[in-house]
């Protein structure tokens, strides 16, 4: 690799960026006689607030050797500008001399991006600076200082007044009581100063505690002295790391406090360091809920109150309530009076003013939403703001009202508390757990509010439906929707969605999902409600009557989000649902938290002091390291992150270097990307050379440095549908149905060209697809706007949905319409509804289209004869017979599939079939529609042209399918297949503490199966984007998969992310061996292409062992008798510490080249079982000879195999095979004591390419790209 040129080294920023001293100009404060004499006239304090004194990082002073750009200076390097401002020479005593006039000269200071010293005297001093004539109470407000580029900056400001003396010292260095200096003249005149610290971060508590801690060494120094506290102030809190996203916060102890720096949650969510129940305790629940849509729909809010701090405090909490949305808006929380001009801003904006000028700004207040935080009011002057969802805001107020928002009624059981940092400590943790309350109950709000929008978007296009998904909406709530979506927090939220970005509203959406729900997710439509969701439907007036002309955007693979009750649902209804949530709100599971104090520095100003300051955080957090438990990889993934940044602080580099490699194999997360590539960069010549003989430096070099290009930009646009305009051809039409969410399946949707374009040239015109999308958006118009009566509803099963209703007809057992669900037929009567069984699509014997005569007409009938009936039943279905005896065959036909191949999506399938049907016959209108509608009936054909059964032994072994392609374009190869048993590791909670089944797709795709239950419990787990070879289940909660880009991933079963990665390998990584300990896995053994064998201790993710076999072509391991069994294609060999016995290919197959594919070791009976490349054999080795000849089992009808495992006394072996004389996917079952074929089994259309044992009960197969489904068999 090439050697870099060094570079300066840009650490990330401490927590603080600078450090303003302000008050009023030294020069108007020159006699105390001046001030005095303004006394009496109107208005007499007010002064003009000015810039002081500016102290910004580096603080390391020249004098010791350190100068103010290295790299070892402060934490806090970031872009800055320069600002000039006068610097006053103090006379060399102070306390002597005749009163005059002071030298002045300038200095340059460097000032942060994004922070306007112009204007911050105006925010520091926003009621005006105002000389007082008593003594004045220390205040505390917070500012948010925002750039050009959005970006903020956070500001905590501290107000103090100090008697003014003499001409040359502000301070005489005593309390104001026992001063004796005051002449007669100024007696009484207290002057303010504000001390204002400006961080990146939203450290509002606790840098109002570290300024407290400043202002009692203020209050006490005399003049000369304050820049040099204040210097020192900022030197120490400059050094302070800000802390990494995860469950570790950092102590620091400013006397006489000891003040906490929270940590973030995740790297996506914000920082949290103030009271989030504020403001509840200003607002009823009703007016929260106003606020909170207000800001949803992006008004223009002004809060007033008599608090500065609250100002900031209040609009901050409603801010991080909207959390994972964010407003990107203009945010001012705090305005002076010189800025109220700024409330004529067009745009929206959240600003504050003080109270006092509430009564002038309601009367321009055009447009306005006024919050009066004081009287907890908010008035709506000309802003039409629609309420929150109904039901959101009933359950929102149930959770608010069961809140303890008062911490004097958590102190009454708790004995006094003699020491102030712990009685603080004790106030912190009360307030961590309300916070995480009311975090949980604002985001299940917005769940609540969002959760419907997945079933409109469709992923592969990045297109949401806007028009469709309002017309789901209750229309109590159209108008909040229509407002929200047109909102720029909204769009930033689909960008989210559509990029399916696991956040904080991804993850409580999946959570709060009912088991039901993820059940029917892959089989039903979310476009059709299910009986037992409609039962307390409504029907809202007029909807029937819609003509519906745009298209819905079901999102069929996704799991279908839980059903929120209807806005007219019944009261008793919404009554259990409401308490049930509100319970569940209220239910937070307190993660654990960790803390790390800081040591303390003493001269942080001088360079011999940050050093040792830097050698004791490394000391410190080495032994905090050393107590970690070897399962708590999150906190010793934050003590790496910390420890490497102290040390490229202190200008180690190859040491800082080793711990974020650490931090890259035990928790990506947080794993600082950008900084290791500057660190790199910046190595000296030497150093860069050591690092590149560094076996484990050299690969994250490599990771950081060797990157094939910029990686183009993700496309995050969200598209609108649109009907098209021109004609389409075949490529076009597919992506059209597809944006559309009606269908996926790209031959689904090929067929549907066929049959639109019966007749005529190959080309859909506007006029048919826009025809085609009305129909069908009529049709699903009449499905939910079906409302049955209790008397119907008790014959169908609570998920059964309507999907076709037919008109009045006169039938056999009475006048009524023909109700079709995916399970049977039904009559609904006419006059008072009755439920008449037609028949279930099991029992179907017969369906037939005549006709039958009345008077001199044929009158066309659809006759269908059932099992379980003797007689036969007649529709007079007239016109719709044709279109009756499509459907109708085309779903029984699907149930046989489905019954017969154990296989559900089959009736899913046929009910898309038939629905295209119904739309293609009205879109067409022609003579030729039944014939066009006939090349939907896919599934009838099938079985009329393969009318075989499945083998009676296949069907009695296989015991259920299920497709991880579900809704995808085109079916997914099944690589690999993994079965975890339930209860994998005591962390998980009791809901996800089932048995697991782990799908590695193509492209680093994995799902995740519920496996009690075969419902999808994690769409989708990305680990790279390469093929996957292996995956094994690991103690700790961790599943490890293998790559083709050479590295481990390990996915965490409780977060279901991929945080880790191993990276020793230089080549595909093929295989793992997991060696059992006497209580968990202690080592586990991984291989790849290029021979290489790793050992793994399993705590610390360490290589323990390499083993480097002859040749290349290493494709599997397994362990047995202390020895790795290495298949190498031409070989299998027995390896120790040497190779012990070789099984060589050649020495076995001269009559033709070949190559093993797979092979079994089977210890009970001391044998290795193998299959060869073009051999329709399994030959049969003795571990004791391998030389001997082996014993062969014949493969029937076999044309490659390609997997292999052992189950019981049984070998399953999968491949390809000819049934009959057709390739197909075939799995033989052996009999290993007598080395005999049991069993041949064809469930598959593709290969076998994977299989996998779950607890020896049963065995699970997935097949190629033609197919992609998994199968699940029981094993005798």
């Amino acid at each position: 690799m090439a050697e870099a040129a060094p570079q300066h080294l840009a650490l990330p920023s401490g927590l603080l960026e600078l450090c303003v001293l302000l008050g009023a100009p030294r020069d108007i404060l020159r006699g105390p006689e001046q001030v005095a004499q303004r006394k009496g006239l109107p208005n007499p304090s007010a002064l003009e607030p000015e810039v002081l004194s500016v102290f910004v990082p580096p603080f390391v002073s020249k004098e010791d050797g350190q100068t103010a750009g290295s790299s070892c200076g402060t934490l806090g390097r970031t872009k800055r500008r320069s600002f000039r401002k006068k610097r006053e020479k103090p006379r060399a005593d102070p306390g002597q001399g005749p009163a005059g006039p002071r030298e002045t000269d300038t200095e340059d200071v460097s000032v942060p991006d994004g922070v306007d010293l112009l204007a911050l005297p105006q925010l520091c001093f926003p009621g005006g600076l105002c000389v007082a004539w008593e003594p004045q109470e220390d205040r505390v407000h917070f500012l948010v200082l925002t750039d050009v580029c959005g970006n903020r900056t956070y500001a905590a400001v501290a107000q103090y007044y100090r008697p003014l003396h003499d001409e040359h010292c502000f301070y005489s260095g005593k309390p104001p009581r026992e001063s004796s200096r005051l002449s007669v003249g100024a007696a009484g005149c207290f002057v303010p100063f504000a001390v204002c610290v400006i961080s990146r971060f939203p450290y509002y508590n606790a840098l109002r505690d570290c300024l407290s801690c400043l202002l009692t060494h203020l209050k006490l120094c005399k003049d000369f002295e304050v820049d040099n506290h204040i210097k020192d102030f900022a030197a120490k809190v400059s050094l302070i790391p800000s802390p990494p996203p995860g469950p570790l916060h950092l102590i620091f102890n400013l006397k006489p406090l000891q003040i906490v720096f929270p940590s973030r949650a995740d790297p996506e969510s914000p920082v949290v360091d103030l009271d989030l129940h504020l403001p509840l305790l200003c607002f009823r629940p009703e007016k929260v809920l106003q606020i909170l849509a207000c800001l949803l729909t992006e008004q223009r809010l002004v809060f007033f109150s008599a608090s500065w701090a609250l100002l900031t405090l209040v609009a901050e909490c409603f801010l991080a309530y909207l959390h994972p949305l964010r407003w990107q808006h203009t945010l001012v929380p705090i305005l002076s009076g010189q800025m109220l001009d700024f409330l004529m801003a067009p745009t929206a904006f959240l600003m504050g003013c003080h109270l006092s000028h509430l009564e002038e700004v309601s009367k321009e207040a055009d447009g306005l939403v006024l919050i009066n935080i004081d009287s907890g009011s908010v008035t709506c002057s000309g802003s039409d703001v629609p309420d929150i969802p109904l039901l959101a805001a009933q359950t929102f107020i149930q959770r608010v009202q069961s809140l303890q928002l008062h911490h004097d009624l958590d102190l009454a059981q708790r004995g006094a508390s003699t020491d102030v940092n712990e009685g603080r400590a004790r106030r912190w943790a009360w307030q961590q757990r309300l916070n995480r309350q009311i975090q949980q109950l604002t985001l299940q709000l917005l769940v609540s509010i969002f959760r419907e929008v997945k079933n409109h978007l469709n992923y592969e296009h990045r297109v949401f439906n806007s028009e469709e998904f309002l017309k789901t909406r209750a229309p109590g709530d159209q108008r909040f929707y229509k407002q929200v979506l047109d909102t720029y927090m909204f769009h930033s939220f689909l960008k989210a969605r559509l990029s399916r970005r696991r956040d904080a509203f991804a993850q409580m959406e999946l959570s709060t999902q009912p088991e039901e729900d993820r059940m029917n997710g892959m089989l039903l439509s979310p476009r059709r409600p299910a009986i037992e969701k409609t039962a307390s439907h409504k029907p809202s007036p007029g909807r029937a009557a819609r003509r519906r002309m745009v298209v819905s955007m079901p999102n069929l693979q996704d799991i279908a989000g839980p059903e929120l009750p209807p806005r007219n649902a019944s009261l008793r209804k919404a009554e259990a649902e409401g308490c049930s949530c509100s319970s569940a709100a209220l239910d937070v599971s307190p993660k654990p938290t960790y803390t790390f104090k800081i040591p303390e520095v003493h001269f942080p100003r001088v360079r011999q002091c940050v050093q040792t300051y830097y050698a004791d955080c490394v000391a410190q957090l080495s032994k905090a390291m050393g107590c970690v438990a070897p399962d708590n990889s999150v906190l010793l993934a934050r003590y790496l992150y910390l420890r490497g940044l102290v040390r490229l602080a202190q200008g180690q580099l190859l040491d800082a270097l080793l711990d974020f490699q650490s931090l890259y194999k035990t928790d990506l997360s947080v794993f600082p990307a950008e900084l290791v590539r500057s660190a790199v960069q910046a190595l000296p010549g030497p150093e860069r050379a050591q690092a590149e003989r560094t076996p484990e430096l050299r690969r994250l070099i490599s990771q950081v440095l060797d990157k094939p290009g910029e990686a183009p930009k993700a496309d995050d646009r969200v598209k609108h549908f649109e009907l098209p305009s021109r004609h389409l051809p075949l490529g076009d039409f597919v992506q059209r149905v597809q944006e559309s969410g009606i269908v996926k399946d790209a031959g689904l949707i090929g067929r549907l060209f066929e049959a639109l374009t019966v007749g005529q040239q190959k080309l859909i015109d506007p006029e048919t697809f826009r025809d085609f999308y009305t129909c069908w958006k009529e049709t699903e118009a009449e499905a939910q706007e079906v409302r049955l009566p209790a008397a119907v509803t008790e014959h169908l099963d609570k998920n059964e949905c309507v999907y076709k209703l037919s008109g009045s007809v006169k039938t056999s057992r009475g006048v009524g319409k023909i109700a079709m669900t995916q399970k049977r037929l039904f009559l609904l009567t006419e006059g008072r509804p009755g439920y008449v069984e037609i028949a279930t699509f099991r029992n179907i014997e017969e369906v037939r289209s005549t006709t039958v005569a009345f008077l001199l007409l044929r009158i066309p009938t659809l006759k269908i004869r059932s099992a379980a009936r003797k007689d036969v039943f007649e529709a007079n279905l007239k016109a719709e017979c044709d279109l009756w005896h499509l459907m109708v065959k085309e779903m029984w036909a699907g149930k046989a599939l489905a019954d017969g191949h154990k296989d559900p999506q089959y009736v899913q399938q046929a009910l898309t079939h038939a629905l295209l049907m119904d739309a293609v016959v009205g879109a067409l209108q022609t003579p030729e529609a039944i014939y066009a509608a006939s090349k939907l009936s896919y599934f009838d054909k099938m079985r009329s042209e393969m009318p075989a059964a499945v083998p009676k032994t296949t069907a009695e072994t296989l015991k259920h399918k299920i497709n991880p392609s579900a809704g995808e374009t085109f079916p997914q190869a099944v690589d690999v297949l993994l079965y975890t048993p339930g209860h994998l590791d005591p962390a998980e909670r009791a809901g996800d503490a089932r048995p697991k089944l782990w799908c590695a797709l193509q492209a680093g795709r994995v799902m995740v199966f519920d496996a009690s239950s075969w419902s999808l419990h994690q769409h989708c787990v990305r680990v790279g984007s390469s093929a996957l070879n292996c995956m094994a289940m690991v103690a700790q909660g961790q599943v490890w998969v293998g790559s083709e880009d050479s590295v481990i991933y390990i996915i965490s079963v409780h977060s279901m992310s991929c945080h880790k990665q191993l990276t020793e390998h230089r080549a595909s990584v093929t295989g793992f061996v997991v060696q059992d300990g006497p209580d968990a896995p202690s080592q586990v053994y991984s291989c790849s292409v290029d021979g290489a064998v790793l050992a793994w201790d399993v705590s610390t993710l360490q290589v323990t062992r390499r083993l480097q076999l002859p040749g290349s072509g290493l494709s599997s391991i397994q362990l047995h008798a202390d020895c790795l069994w290495c298949c190498t294609g031409n070989s299998i060999m027995a390896v120790n510490s040497c190779v012990r016995q070789e099984l060589r290919i050649d020495e076995n197959f001269q009559e033709k080249s070949t190559t093993f594919v797979a092979f079994q070791l089977l210890p009970e009976q001391e044998q290795l079982w193998a299959a060869c490349a073009g051999y329709d054999d399994i030959y049969v080795w003795g571990l004791g000879d391998l030389a001997r000849p082996p014993g062969r089992v014949h493969l029937p009808d076999c044309a490659q195999v390609t997997c292999m495992i052992r189950v019981k006394r049984q070998v399953w072996v999968g491949g390809t095979g000819l049934s009959p004389g057709k390739p197909r996917g075939k799995i033989y079952v052996v009999d290993a004591e007598r080395k005999t074929v049991e069993k041949e089994l064809v469930a598959h259309a593709d290969t076998v390419r994977a299989l996998c044992s779950a607890e020896d009960r049963y065995v699970l197969s997935g097949s190629g790209p033609e197919e992609g489904k998994i199968a699940i068999w029981t094993v005798e």
